[in-house]
């Protein structure tokens, strides 16, 4: 499985703000659905917290899809 770098321009970003912008959710209402059901994982832990602040490094991952919270200078 290959991790993707996603760039944010400023930190911290929330979990269901991360999904979108990385494009494991399509909507706002579909990352709530996926945390709901325990379908999302970050640093390799089920995450339940759509609002858990998320830093530089983090992994986020949906099924076999993962991205990594990348801070832009």
């Amino acid at each position: 499985m290959s991790t993707r770098d996603v760039p944010i321009t400023g930190e911290p970003i929330r979990l269901g703000q991360f999904l979108k912008l990385a494009d494991l959710a399509d909507n706002g209402s579909h990352a709530k659905d996926l945390i709901d059901a325990e379908e999302v994982t970050v640093n390799g832990e089920i995450e339940t917290r759509r609002g858990r602040q998320l830093a530089n490094g983090d992994v986020v991952a949906v099924g076999a899809e993962e991205a990594r919270v990348s801070l832009e200078n």
